[in-house]
């Protein structure tokens, strides 16, 4: 054992350091460890972990190849310098990334006597990489489906250009690969035409002023000698000493150009091109204000030729008040020079009273002596689809983030349920042994009922929340959804307070659906009681309406991201308060209530979001203040089904043979990361009769199996998701270890894979994680009733 360090060889430091260091054996014996290591261990002490530690190559690292290729590095090199793993926390188990530096340490002869080196946690760093690329893919696939080409630069205070991302549309424009311009960031410099140099050079110059906004027309010239013309449009978005990142985007418009030139070259021709194209042209004498007016543009606003004078007032007038400040700036930006074109969005009141934008571009082709304007041209463009795109596109983003959060969220609730419901499952199975304990008649008997009753509420609770998270196990049947909705009514009749009428609004037809009958009444249920609930004491109607409705492809996205098709609509609507802007926003996120404090928890909605989701559905909220509220229910209706009523396949085979009783004495092996459930199972199962070995990880369960071959098991029952192996994993030891032996799985989110994976490990039962500790043992009694029947 090498002697400790002294103080003349950094010891101070040593322990000092902010991240691992360390000193071991060639062989992967740990001699020393620093503070920060013993932390990133999951250790208390120096001295708690160095026993603990035999071999580093196998107790650490996730990949045990990783080990021999550090060694590797060490014996060729003498050292390692950020050498990238994933380890394991030695205490714990828990994976994370770490860099290593390291080097060996030889004496006098030569001869290597141990490693010293460091080890730093770089966990959010390697998650933060993962984020990056998964956001860099999506930036990709979305400005894939942009036209021209999106691209983000950082520029240097000298004027050195680094491309930072570049999208696919540069092919379309210059025949290059991103990774052209991104190589070599000069390279579309080279394309410019010489007529425009001195244009770029000017923006080149404004950015090294400052952060400022780009925009600008300008040409290039390609290899083959063709000419295009190109609009930019660039943003700062930051700035430092270093330099400025800038986004922007190019578009390809030679085509409008060439027609600009055409039109150009002919009055005439130019209005009649533009006219054909759908535009109007408009052509302004702003001496004297008159200003002609095409038939395309009368037309475009719903007036006749008559019905609108051809003076430049009739079109302000009806110009949106919000639109006119910004329309006169680029109006007047244009006049002073200060830019070439007139271009300008706004909307203008039709003829029937509604609102259309138009695109407004023009020129001055004429000005006097001292550059005033004097006659203007130009035209204007229908954008309205344009325009409702873009917003339809900023609610999709918005749906999107929304998902996006709700997923994350319900994730979260899951997690926090799954391990509350291990917690509920020891108090409840810990309780009824009490009971039993103390006696019928005990003073205690009081106390402990109502520990009960709060347990069974906070169970009941988290049943909620792993309904919304979309963790339960839902038995999903093809059946018609009108008979599901006519019970539920039934049980909310004799449920609503006085005052308040159920009105229903059912179809003769079944509306067949993919459904968990319960789950659906449960959505039925939280909405009718949001109704109600939104009342606030005052007598009114809630009524229940079930449709079957067609939504194309575009109305499918603008509901919940849906497929077109055929779907069943269940609607729920008050004639309450209604809901403001920001309540709508927030509705369906869990815990978030406008009750008083003590009157709802908040989950309701957030439970009919995951259900609904569940179902591959969506739902919508339609409310204003003063005017009640609406819940849409979208589900899709089953395929190939009838409206008669739908029975679930039920597989026909031989009836199951009768189960022979357990006889006493069976022997039971059960294994759970969670302590308390490991004691408790264990004292259920021997009061049971059964002989019980419990062990808290497949690992311990495994070692004892191997050390006792000939001790008698008829059962192992294995929780599913724990450090180290699951209970998949413990199932192929098992089968490796006893052939004949039977083991089953118990999980708390049962799916296909899971079911699949514990198939091919020979698991003999996947079982959903139980209600109560009898539910378990009554479950662990089937089995060995099955074994003893086999």
């Amino acid at each position: 054992m090498t002697p400790p360090l002294s103080d003349g060889d950094f010891s101070t430091l040593f322990n000092f350091l902010p991240i691992g260091a360390y000193r071991s054996l060639p062989g992967g014996q740990m001699l020393r460890a620093n503070q920060a290591l013993v932390e990133l261990n999951g250790y208390a002490s120096e001295a708690e972990m160095l026993p603990l530690v035999k071999d580093i190559a196998l107790e650490w690292y996730v990949d045990p190849e990783r080990r021999a290729a550090f060694q590797r590095q060490l014996e060729r090199d003498g050292f390692v310098r950020g050498f990238v793993s994933e380890i394991y926390r030695h205490k714990t188990r828990e994976r994370v990334w770490v860099s290593e530096n390291a080097h060996g340490v030889r004496d006098a002869d030569g001869l290597l006597r141990y490693y010293e080196g460091t080890v730093e946690d770089i966990t959010d760093r390697i998650r933060d990489q993962r984020a990056l690329r998964e956001s860099e893919e999506q930036l990709r696939q979305i400005t894939s489906q942009v036209p021209g080409m999106v691209f983000s630069v950082f520029v240097t205070p000298g004027g050195r250009r680094e491309y930072r991302y570049v999208s696919s549309g540069i092919r379309d424009i210059y025949g290059l690969e991103p990774e052209d311009l991104m190589r070599d960031p000069m390279l579309v410099a080279r394309y410019r035409h010489p007529d425009d140099v001195p244009l770029l050079e000017q923006d080149l110059q404004d950015i090294q002023r400052g952060p400022v906004d780009l925009g600008g027309e300008f040409r290039i010239v390609l290899p083959d000698g063709s000419v295009k013309w190109v609009f930019r449009r660039s943003y700062a978005v930051s700035a430092s000493e270093e330099g400025t990142l800038r986004v922007g985007v190019l578009l390809d418009i030679t085509a409008r150009k060439q027609a600009e030139a055409a039109l150009h070259a002919s009055e005439a021709l130019w209005k009649l091109a533009l006219e054909s194209a759908g535009d109007g042209v408009w052509d302004w004498n702003l001496v004297t204000g008159e200003e002609y007016f095409s038939s395309g543009i009368k037309a475009m606003f719903g007036y006749a030729e008559d019905e609108i004078a051809n003076f430049a007032v009739e079109l302000d007038a009806r110009t949106h008040p919000d639109d006119v400040p910004q329309m006169q700036a680029d109006r007047q930006a244009h006049f002073e020079g200060r830019a070439p074109v007139y271009r300008n969005e706004h909307r203008i009141r039709c003829k029937d009273g509604s609102w259309k934008w138009v695109l407004s571009r023009g020129m001055a082709i004429a000005r006097d002596e001292n550059g005033k304007p004097l006659r203007m041209v130009g035209t204007h463009t229908d954008i309205t689809e344009h325009k409702l795109a873009e917003a339809q596109h900023r609610a999709l983003e918005a749906q999107l983030r929304e998902s996006q959060k709700m997923e994350a969220i319900g994730t979260l609730a899951g997690g926090v349920a799954h391990d509350f419901n291990n917690l509920l499952a020891a108090i409840l199975g810990n309780l009824v042994l009490a009971r039993e304990d103390v006696g019928e008649h005990h003073p205690a008997q009081e106390s402990l009922i109502e520990i009960n009753r709060a347990a069974i509420r906070a169970r009941q609770l988290v049943q909620q929340i792993l309904t919304f998270s979309r963790r339960q196990t839902q038995e999903m049947v093809r059946q018609p959804l009108t008979p599901l909705v006519e019970e539920a009514l039934g049980l909310m009749r004799s449920l609503l307070p006085a005052g308040l009428k159920l009105v229903a609004r059912l179809p003769a037809a079944g509306l067949p659906v993919l459904a968990d009958a319960t789950q659906m009444q449960q959505v039925l249920m939280n909405l009718c009681t949001n109704a109600w609930q939104a009342m606030e004491g005052r007598s009114g109607d809630i009524t229940v309406a079930l449709r079957e409705v067609r939504l194309d492809a575009s109305q499918a996205l603008q509901i919940g991201g849906l497929a077109g098709g055929a779907y069943a609509c269940l609607s729920v609507a008050d004639n309450g308060p209604g809901m403001d802007e920001a309540t709508q926003q927030r509705i369906f996120e869990p815990f978030f209530t406008t009750k008083a404090p003590g009157t709802g928890t908040g989950l309701g909605l957030a439970v009919v979001h995951g259900i609904v989701k569940a179902h591959r559905g969506a739902i919508t909220l339609h409310s204003r203040p003063g005017e009640g509220a609406r819940f849409d229910v979208y589900l899709p209706l089953a395929a190939g089904a009838t409206d008669d009523g739908l029975v679930p396949d039920t597989p026909v085979g031989d009836a199951a043979p009768v189960a022979a009783p357990v006889a006493s004495g069976k022997h039971v092996v059960y294994i759970d990361d969670y302590e308390a459930l490991v004691f408790l199972v264990g004292r259920l199962l021997r009061k049971q009769g059964y002989r019980a070995s419990t062990f808290e990880s497949g690992e311990a369960a495994l070692d004892w199996l191997r050390a006792h071959p000939t001790e008698a098991v008829d059962l192992v029952v294995s929780d599913q998701n724990m450090p180290g192996m699951s209970g998949v994993d413990v199932a192929r030891e098992v089968r490796q270890l006893r052939p004949g032996l039977r083991v089953a799985i118990v999980s708390g989110h049962v799916n296909d894979k899971l079911l699949a994976e514990a198939a091919d490990a020979g698991v003999c039962d996947v079982m959903g994680k139980q209600d109560s500790m009898d539910a378990l043992g009554e479950a662990i009694r089937e089995l060995l009733e099955r074994t003893s029947a086999g």
